[in-house]
């Protein structure tokens, strides 16, 4: 074996596995950052461990590959709190960490905290290495964890604050195994026995609907799914993650489930008689707790992590695989329903999606000053180029994007916040990192994007050319119906201090970085102004002044 520091083997595994970018905070592993500096791996230096990780998140779920962030020590709960987002969401994340030395622990070591239980909760695997010897194989096992059955993020704590022992040299192999570079690592087939029950339950139901998730989108199942949906002439609806799995003019398209949804994917599922469950979890926010479908209806499920297969719901049939080869399985026994069979119950979904609209179109077409969000999504679904991305912000964000925008082409894609406010801004430019030849937009509030302001100056110094799209309402106006119920209906004196902001143009503020700021005060401005941004191959700041009185619908329970 080639006698070599840790950090250089670290680099080199790391272009081995096909790394293009890492996000880090100084001072981590300093040597093997070094190391890249001929290798094409960019070293996106960020302002927060938060964003490192966010932008990692972001990356990994756009490229299908791991995203790499990186924190030295006293860092490492910020970098662990970024990575709930990404467990949440199953992002293949791999973190590193600089952890303490055994001749330093429990001597009140300058910077010490015990770390290392803290990634537990949001990782699939996490590892201290404790020798430089120990670098190449646990790097391997991360990657193994990363992408293998269900992705998700992984942790490597490296000695001293900031990873300094892998500047030790020893005799070093460094393996790498192409397989485990992207998601998914391996597609299990199905038994067939339980593709065929599932056929066969799937004959029998007179109201199904497929409920599409993360999982399906990881899978590149986009196309069996449509394919089994006008096979058996079943609905579909999707969670907020498989946005756009399906076109919103399709005849068979229903909308978002769920909490962050369009009410009457809702009220499919409170009608069907049996519903399909494809690459999700069947969470909360896309059954909105349980809610839809309610618990009793009839499920089936397909998750390639068999331990997901009946928690929130008792299945009368599963199937345990890859989702793209095992809907191909399925494809392959079930018998065609032709359109006239299921007619009435695609008409009555057609209904229910119609009524929606019907009732959310005013909304959509307003005029009125301040703008209205809907408005907003209206302009985005008509701005968003074929090969267009759009990343979403949490809270109002994801409600408005999630049932207001269409996607009108196959290409287009979506990105969500799985949990954080401020996850939108930095997720976007990783995704725009990963996706740098296609039109990235991000859409946030003036709360959301608050939270990581300061990577402005890292998108202008690293030419990360994405489009912000700020919804200013100078507020958390999400936090409005809270208060009210807090001051008992009566709201009174400084209630407003619990959920309003000063008046800020954004527009300035990204000049101030050196980037672009649009201001937009009109609703017939936004979509010229989006159209202008993307044609700009600069980082640019859409500041859109809106109805901080406008609330998305909640949905009940």
């Amino acid at each position: 074996m080639p006698k070599m520091t840790g950090a250089r083997a670290f680099a080199q595994m790391m272009k081995g596995y096909g790394v293009s970018h890492i996000f880090f905070v100084p001072a981590i592993m300093a040597k093997a950052l070094a190391e890249m500096e001929d290798m094409g791996i960019r070293r996106v230096m960020v302002h927060g461990e938060k964003a490192a990780a966010y932008m990692a998140d972001g990356f990994a779920r756009a490229a299908g590959r791991p995203g790499v962030c990186m924190a030295q020590a006293i860092g490492a709960s910020n970098l662990a709190a970024g990575l709930r987002d990404g467990y949440m969401a199953g992002s293949p994340i791999i973190a590193i960490t600089g952890g303490p030395t055994p001749d330093g622990r429990y001597h009140h070591a300058y910077q010490e905290v015990e770390d290392f239980p803290q990634f537990a909760p949001v990782t699939k695997f996490s590892a201290s290495v404790d020798a430089v010897t120990r670098v190449p194989d646990l790097l391997r096992q991360a990657f193994r964890e990363a992408t293998s059955g269900a992705p998700g993020p992984v942790h490597l704590m490296m000695q001293n604050r900031g990873g300094q022992m892998t500047e030790q040299e020893a005799d070093l192999q460094t393996i790498v195994e192409p397989r485990f570079a992207s998601v998914p690592a391996f597609r299990p087939e199905p038994e067939m026995e339980r593709v065929r029950e599932v056929a066969a339950v799937l004959a029998k139901a007179a109201k199904p609907v497929i409920v599409a998730g993360g999982g399906a989108v990881r899978s590149g199942a986009q196309r069996e799914v449509v394919a089994l949906a006008e096979k058996l002439q079943i609905p579909v609806v999707t969670s907020l993650n498989a946005k756009g799995m399906i076109l919103d003019s399709h005849p068979l398209s229903v909308g978002v489930s769920g909490s962050y949804s369009r009410f009457c994917a809702n009220n499919v599922l409170l009608e069907a008689d049996l519903v399909f469950f494809i690459g999700s979890r069947a969470g909360g926010m896309v059954t909105h707790s349980r809610h839809f479908p309610p618990v009793g209806t009839p499920v089936i499920q397909l998750d390639i992590d068999p331990k997901e297969l009946g928690r929130n719901y008792p299945n009368v049939a599963s199937i345990m695989g890859d989702a793209r080869v095992s809907l191909q399985r399925l494809l392959e026994v079930v018998q065609p329903k032709s359109a006239d069979a299921a007619k009435a119950w695609t008409k009555r979904v057609q209904q229910l999606v119609a009524e929606w609209r019907a009732e959310e179109e005013p909304k959509r077409n307003s005029d009125a000053v301040p703008i209205r969000p809907e408005r907003i999504c209206k302009e985005i679904s008509e701005a968003l180029p074929p090969d267009g991305v759009l990343v979403s912000d949490t809270g109002h964000s994801g409600m408005w994007t999630g049932s207001m925008v269409d996607f009108k082409h196959p290409t287009q894609r979506y990105f969500r916040c799985a949990g954080s406010l401020g996850w939108g801004f930095p997720g976007a430019l990783g995704v725009k990192c990963a996706l740098p030849d296609q039109p990235v937009l991000c859409f946030c509030g003036d709360g959301g994007f608050y939270y990581h302001i300061a990577e402005l100056e890292t998108a202008r110094r690293h030419h990360i050319n994405l489009v912000v799209l700020v919804n200013n309402n100078s507020g958390l106006n999400q936090e409005i119906t809270l208060n009210q119920v807090a001051y008992d209906g009566k709201p009174r004196g400084g209630w407003k201090d619990m959920w309003t902001f000063t008046d800020i143009n954004f527009a300035k503020i990204a000049e101030g970085f050196g980037c672009v700021g649009i201001r937009v005060e009109q609703p017939g401005e936004i979509r010229e102004a989006i159209q202008r941004a993307f044609g700009m191959n600069k980082p640019v700041v859409i500041d859109v002044v809106s109805d901080v009185n406008v609330l998305a619908r909640r949905v009940p329970h």
